[in-house]
């Protein structure tokens, strides 16, 4: 093969390595070619349209190909298409979204810091509680409490943070010190008989033991998405969010609410800490802030956090931490186009009333021979397959019977993601009844298909 190549498939193999694919296998399958994309449609280069059932990667909340976010970048590339925010320096995209971003989200939240990615402003995060408590005199106060099955990124630090296998095997992670505490998934994780207010009880003695253990003067924060997502779409258990608020207020520990994915209203409300009744002290926003037309991400923060922060640069000389990007003037010009349009457009009701419909579509499959269990929130949804149902017993090997299901749907016309044996869904905010019910029927053949070729041996 040579190096250049007319085709894009063979180029594509003969030069790139791919994020979460397994490369030898990408090698002979090779790429799906995406040329276009089109509201909640996207379009591959042999011209089949497929519904985007995952919004990219959990993120185009306006849909593909929005004029407005066209125009807008546009507009800012001929402006001023680049410029940095070092030393002093600012342009008023940056500054209007950072007002903005104070302005949606809960009270107490004051400060912004943007970032390129959701895994590179969990790094800032872990960075900024450092310093902050090197600052006030605390050095011990370093360590972090996360999730097993949360994901938080995949930085050194943000990678330690995430609670996935896959994410730590042989690239030596976690290096930072973090302890991953139970998932709060109560059909996976909960013991036999014991209650959903059981297991909300259970989880919060068990992170209440670990604080005292380890020493809350040691733990610095606690960090978890609102909604489990990329683990698998777990909704937390009742009470679990202010239980875990209360143990952070309790033994002075910073909490953290990860709202990548949650957050602009995929759960049909504002943000996911607000949608199950906590306040956190940092709040970390990327994906849907620009509906990933550009690269960006945003932390936002307490005004006692940034004080200490603002003292203690003061005091060396430098808050030593940014990136080229930080705040780049397209990608906030588009951020705010974006956020206009959600507002304008209602589809954070759009994604109360149509996640609404999608629940209900989807529970419909709960009865069906391969589904263990349907799940979610809003316009995010999972559906665990099992091979036996009264059990819960999963595949072995975990993922493989997924996998089958995600080609089936591509056959069908519709991208999902299988999260091992988790279908998940998680569909722009701007789909329409119509979209809606085609995704629920499209999912059921997809079932169908998938039952038909395990009971004929596919798996082995």
């Amino acid at each position: 093969m040579t190096k250049l190549s007319n085709s894009l498939g063979a180029a594509d193999i003969a030069t790139a390595l791919h994020p979460y694919t397994n490369a030898r296998r990408h090698e002979e399958a090779g790429p799906m070619v995406m040329r276009r994309g089109d509201g909640v449609r996207v379009e591959d280069a042999q011209g089949k349209t497929y519904i985007e059932a995952l919004a990219g990667l959990w993120s185009v909340a306006v849909g593909f190909s929005e004029p407005r976010l066209v125009e807008a970048a546009r507009r800012q590339m001929e402006a001023l298409p680049y410029y940095h925010s070092f030393a002093h320096k600012a342009h008023e995209p940056a500054i209007r979204l950072g007002e903005k971003l104070v302005e949606m989200t809960p009270e107490g939240l004051d400060r912004v810091f943007f970032t390129n990615s959701g895994s590179e402003a969990n790094d800032t995060v872990v960075k900024m509680v450092w310093y902050m408590n090197n600052a006030l005199g605390r050095p011990e106060k370093k360590k972090f409490l996360a999730r097993t099955k949360g994901y938080h990124g995949i930085t050194v630090a943000s990678g330690s943070l995430t609670g996935l296998p896959a994410n730590h095997r042989d690239f030596d992670l976690p290096v930072i010190p973090v302890t991953h505490l139970t998932c709060p998934h109560h059909y996976r994780f909960g013991r036999d008989g014991e209650s959903e207010a059981d297991f909300t009880a259970r989880l919060l003695a068990e992170a209440e033991e670990v604080i005292e253990r380890e020493g809350p003067e040691t733990i610095a924060a606690f960090i978890g998405e609102p909604l489990m997502a990329a683990g698998g779409v777990m909704p937390p258990p009742e009470g679990y969010w202010p239980g875990i608020e209360a143990l952070c207020r309790k033994h002075d520990i910073l909490l953290v609410s990860d709202e990548v994915i949650c957050g602009f209203g995929r759960l049909g409300s504002p943000f996911g800490c607000t949608h199950y009744g906590f306040t956190p002290d940092i709040m970390v926003t990327s994906k849907q802030l620009t509906s990933s037309y550009m690269p960006l991400a945003a932390v936002i923060f307490s005004e006692k956090i940034y004080d200490a922060i603002a003292d203690n640069s003061a005091k060396i000389g430098t808050f030593g931490h940014g990136f080229t990007g930080s705040g780049h003037p397209v990608a906030t010009a588009v951020g705010l186009e974006n956020l206009a349009i959600i507002e304008e457009r209602d589809l954070m009701g759009n994604a109360a009333r149509m996640g609404a419909r999608l629940q209900e579509g989807l529970r419909r499959f709960a009865g069906h021979e391969l589904v263990g269990e349907v799940r979610g929130t809003g316009l995010i949804a999972g559906l665990e397959l099992v091979r036996d149902k009264a059990t819960r017993e999963s595949f072995d090997p975990v993922g493989k019977v997924g996998t089958l299901a995600f080609e089936i749907a591509h056959e069908e016309g519709m991208v999902i993601r299988n999260v091992g044996d988790t279908l998940a869904l998680c569909p722009p905010l701007i789909v329409t009844e119509a979209d809606v019910d085609e995704i629920v029927a499209r999912m059921g053949r997809i079932l169908d298909r998938t039952l038909e070729k395990v009971k004929a041996g596919a798996l082995g």
